[in-house]
């Protein structure tokens, strides 16, 4: 913004320069309203607990643990199976109701083909395991 004090210009001129200061002021108004309307977000996750109770669970959880090694041979509960038998073997838990399922624990080495654990984990969702967590993970942070 500039203002022009005599001697510059020729007298009765008119002046070029734009007037800014009503814009500015609009500009700060709408700018005040947006912030006021703006609702506050509130971050929050929504979860399906279940209802709690008073019997304690007595009941041991039942796993089994499917290890991947660095020579991408699949280990059953620390015995080396083929696809066929881990088919069958999932498969058997996956006829079971989903309550009831035992929880498979997958460790991949780190050295182990992604295309071998893509494979393991494709055939436990066709067998209808519900169950099936990754163990070991923190080891690759």
């Amino acid at each position: 913004m500039g203002m022009s004090v005599g001697g510059a210009g020729k007298a009765g001129e008119p002046m070029v320069d734009m007037n800014t200061t009503p814009l500015i002021d609009v500009m700060l108004v709408l700018l005040i309203m947006f912030i006021i309307t703006i609702p506050v977000q509130t971050h929050a996750v929504k979860i399906d607990l279940p209802p709690p109770s008073d019997t304690p669970i007595d009941k041991e959880p039942v796993f089994h643990n499917l290890e991947i090694d660095f020579l991408n041979q699949v280990l059953w509960d620390g015995e080396p199976v083929s696809y066929d038998q881990l088919r069958s073997y999932l498969q058997a838990i996956g006829r079971q109701p989903t309550d009831d399922q035992p929880e498979i624990r997958l460790r991949p080495d780190a050295m182990a083909r992604y295309e071998t654990v893509n494979q393991v984990m494709a055939i436990a969702q066709q067998s209808g395991v519900v169950k099936m967590g990754f163990v070991g993970n923190e080891a690759y942070y």
